[in-house]
């Protein structure tokens, strides 16, 4: 979803006709991105993927079809056996897709994407399903729409604090309530370079995370200050005025996940000075020292596999 924020602002602001199609129910179809989402304008073109666009022509249609003064139109879609090959999907499957005009979906839903930010975005769909409300909400408790019911928005933000995309449906008195989660994506800070680092960065690309390869303290503490929420340390280097001052950095803002590799010797001259800096023990537990996931990994390969599998952990937990 986040990768359509551009162009949804753009088409908006080009008073540009067009839907967002998502799943609200599925079945099948192997593995699939919980983020996925499609964009489809009035002439056919579309943004985004779904179902590796199995469905890309009959939903321009459905979109196309949707009826002045409704908000929403959810049409069910299927494909087995030879059109299952031809998309390139795992497996068969069905589902129920939800296309909402995209002035229906608020203007601040794309901004916080746009923008990284940690986002929710509740829809209440009616029981004709020709109506749909939007809501954003955000961590931190606000919301920017109309009203939620209050289970929804808590759910919305349990969800969020575990760091994992997704879509939930509930079924109410009044309709369908959809909670759509797209927290921010992890961020690698890395700190050292090397053949590792480089690996770090390839792994990094393989998950969607962003990942940045910085040599100093000064670097590192910025990009940890700029994602918070997302920032994730990896510290590589062993040079004393780089490793400690930017451990500190990253335990006293609170990341969610700060590793560092090295020997034991290492890590014991590390917490020394992190003390010494005046962090205690609390401060000192968060540090993921040996680094990575004890998968037995030998190789630097295996390794950075090890690290983003430990990031994945220590994130979703």
């Amino acid at each position: 979803m986040r990768e359509l924020a551009r162009t949804a602002r753009q088409w908006a602001a080009q008073g540009r006709t067009a839907v967002l199609a998502r799943p609200v129910t599925e079945r099948g179809f192997g593995a699939w991105r919980p983020g996925d989402a499609l964009l489809i304008d009035a002439d056919g073109n579309c943004h985004g993927t779904l179902y590796r666009g199995a469905f890309d022509r009959q939903l321009a249609a459905e979109g196309a079809g949707l009826a002045a003064g409704h908000t929403a139109r959810v049409c069910a879609v299927a494909v087995h056996d030879q059109g299952v090959r031809d998309a390139g999907l795992t497996c068969g499957g069905q589902a129920e897709i939800l296309l909402q005009p995209l002035p229906a979906v608020p203007a601040r839903w794309w901004e916080l994407l746009a923008a990284g930010a940690d986002v929710a975005l509740i829809t209440r769909l009616d029981e004709r399903r020709t109506h749909a409300v939007s809501t954003v909400v955000t961590p931190g408790g606000s919301t920017d729409g109309p009203d939620v019911p209050p289970q929804a928005a808590a759910q919305a933000r349990e969800l969020l604090g575990r760091r994992r995309a997704g879509r939930e449906v509930h079924a109410t008195d009044a309709g369908l309530v959809l909670i759509e989660t797209c927290p921010a994506i992890p961020h690698l800070v890395i700190v050292g370079g090397g053949e590792l680092a480089e690996l770090l960065v390839a792994q990094a690309g393989l998950l969607r995370w962003q990942a940045t390869v910085t040599a100093t303290a000064e670097d590192a503490g910025k990009l940890l200050a700029e994602r918070p929420a997302a920032a994730c340390l990896v510290m590589l280097s062993h040079e004393p005025d780089v490793d400690v001052p930017t451990l500190h950095t990253a335990l006293s803002s609170g990341i969610p996940y700060v590793g560092a590799l090295g020997s034991r010797h290492t890590q014991e001259r590390r917490a020394a000075g992190l003390v010494e800096a005046g962090l205690g023990e609390e401060h000192l537990g968060r540090i993921h020292g040996p680094i990575g996931l004890d998968i037995g990994a030998r190789t630097p390969e295996e390794t950075a596999m090890a690290i983003c599998a430990e990031v994945l952990t220590a994130l979703v937990r």
